[in-house]
Formats: structure tokens, C-alpha cells, sequence
């Protein structure tokens, strides 16, 4: 059943994701409306990890707020930061082990809905969170593999209004891919 406030969780979201791929710093406070909205809407559904990213995001939208806010541009647009392959393959196993510890988690100690799927998905937002907040195009391509899959997850939950959100999140998330891609070089040029 689509209710109001998944309707306006996704509008609010839509427009984070869509302030992000234009570098823009106003992607926070509109991505911290959103996450306050979807705590309930996931509560509901019973998708605990999900309730817990949502808090967590709380502390990484004012974390990566304040850290875009000192690396801006002259044009108000954040500039890219590189991303050591080590860092990501480390930041990627952390993912991996804390989705497996939190799958197990929900599994044992809860009536969650899909708690391994749920777990590893959480947790691989929050590399991907941790990526964008520190601007490295990688957190694009993390954004384009975990949205894939909770289109599927959020189908399953009847939650169609999220999934359609989060079909508009992988279009964006090329987008973004392509648009940081090309900052990136151009910040390459002129150094």
C-alpha cells in the first residue's frame, strides 16, 4: 500500500541523490529530511537493518556535510577526491563482515523480513555512504550495484513506490558516475 509518507520519503531522497550528482553541498540537509521520513516507513515494513542505516545516515549526512563544505570549489561544487584501490578492497571486506555480523544479528534476535539481505545491503551503503562523504567516484559504482538490488528487495516488500525510487536511484547514480567521472578529469587538467 503507497502511503504519503513513502511518497514524500522518495521525493525528498530523489532530490539528495539528484543535489549529489551535481556536487552540490545542499544534498545533506535534503538527504537528512529524507532519512527522518524513512525510519518510519521502514519500521513499518519491518526492515529493521534499514531503520538502523537511517540513524546511521543521520551522522554521516552531518559528517560528510561538514567535510564537503571545506572541499568546495570556486563554483560552490565539491571536488573529487581519489580513492587507493587498498583503501577500497579494505573498506569493502569491513562491508562484507559487518553485513554477515549484522545478518546474523537480525536473524537470531529478530522478526526481521529479510535480515541477511537487508544486513548486507546496510552495510554496503554505508561503504558507499563513507566513499561519497570522502568524494570518490568509486561510491557511484557501489550506489549503481546496491540499488540494483534493493529494487528487487523493496518489490518483495510491497513497498512500490521505494523500488520505483530506487530505479530512478540507479539512472541517477550513472549519472552521477559519469558527471563525477568528468569533474574528476577536468580537476586532473587543470592541476
Amino acid at each position: 500500500m503507497i502511503t504519503f509518507h513513502e511518497t514524500a520519503a522518495a521525493i525528498l531522497s530523489a532530490s539528495a541523490v539528484w543535489l549529489t550528482t551535481r556536487r552540490s553541498p545542499w544534498c545533506f540537509p535534503v538527504g537528512l529530511l529524507s532519512v527522518s521520513v524513512y525510519i518510519w516507513v521502514y519500521f513499518g515494513a519491518r526492515l529493521y537493518s534499514e531503520v538502523l542505516l537511517q540513524c546511521l545516515w543521520v551522522a554521516m549526512l552531518l559528517a560528510g556535510w561538514w567535510r564537503w563544505l571545506r572541499h568546495l570549489d570556486g563554483t560552490g561544487h565539491v571536488r573529487i577526491a581519489p580513492l587507493a584501490r587498498r583503501a577500497a578492497g579494505l573498506h569493502l571486506l569491513a562491508g562484507v563482515a559487518g553485513g554477515l555480523a549484522l545478518g546474523f544479528v537480525m536473524h537470531a534476535y529478530t522478526d526481521a523480513a529479510l535480515p541477511w539481505l537487508d544486513a548486507m545491503l546496510t552495510a554496503l551503503s554505508l561503504v558507499g555512504q563513507f566513499w561519497q562523504n570522502r568524494r570518490h567516484v568509486a561510491a557511484w559504482w557501489m550506489w549503481i550495484a546496491v540499488d540494483v538490488v534493493y529494487i528487487g528487495m523493496f518489490v518483495n516488500k510491497h513497498l512500490f513506490v521505494t523500488a520505483l525510487l530506487y530505479a530512478g536511484f540507479v539512472a541517477l547514480a550513472a549519472k552521477g558516475l559519469r558527471d563525477w567521472q568528468q569533474a574528476a578529469r577536468r580537476e586532473a587538467a587543470s592541476a
